[in-house]
């Protein structure tokens, strides 16, 4: 009788399997294999992504050149928004209070020590010349000037009214006890308080009138 034998073996449980004939080609049940569709199969050949077919080496190298071409990108991006941040920093940029800013194509020299070397050549006295250039320092003094002039905030105008607000309660303060006699013997800051009391009058209404026109406008 052909076939395989199949000796006894030892189960899990400790009982024992008996030994067996069978016939020759027989596999056991635990080595069949699993049935596979043929969706489930080519699904498992594009494990690794690629098309069948296709080298991965190839892919690699494409992939490669991809990423070194987005950097390259990526970089010049970079570098064009640095650019314009820098640009927009430099036009944006406040000009400086009291700094006077001449035109870029003004000679502030040659308009000072000759005034008329743009125009027709003729013979100007010396006195047309240094009329001539002290009018033009005069302009340059007066643009000067006009940058200087910084107007104050309204809250700077309220904290300046309160100072000398303050000041002048102090002063009418100080002359209260001058004339009731309580104080005798005044020291030498207290009398100046009470001298420049006019001018802290003058200069609050300035301040007022100041804070008035603000309002209204």
């Amino acid at each position: 009788m052909s076939g395989t034998f199949i000796p006894a073996s030892q189960r899990p449980d400790g009982t024992w399997r008996r030994a067996r004939r069978v016939k020759d080609g027989y596999v056991p049940q635990e080595e069949v294999p699993l049935y596979e569709s043929k969706g489930r199969q080519f699904a498992q050949k594009r494990a690794n992504g690629l098309p069948p077919g296709l080298c991965p080496e190839m892919v690699e190298a494409a992939k490669k050149e991809r990423e070194k071409k987005e950097r390259a990108k990526a970089k010049k991006e970079a570098a064009a928004a640095a650019a314009s941040a820098a640009t927009a920093t430099a036009t944006n940029k406040q000009q400086i209070p009291g700094v006077l800013k001449l035109p870029a194509n003004t000679n502030t020299a040659t308009s000072i020590k000759n005034p008329t070397a743009s125009g027709p050549k003729s013979k100007a006295s010396p006195t047309t010349s240094t009329s001539n250039g002290a009018k033009t320092i005069e302009a340059l003094s007066n643009d000067l000037a006009h940058n200087l002039k910084v107007q104050e905030e309204p809250q700077d105008l309220q904290k300046k009214c309160k100072k000398l607000q303050k000041k002048l309660r102090e002063i009418e303060e100080i002359e209260k006890k001058l004339k009731s006699g309580a104080l005798k013997k005044p020291e030498k800051d207290q009398l100046d308080k009470v001298a420049r009391k006019s001018a802290i009058e003058n200069e609050l209404q300035k301040v007022l009138e100041e804070i008035g026109a603000g309002g209204g406008s």
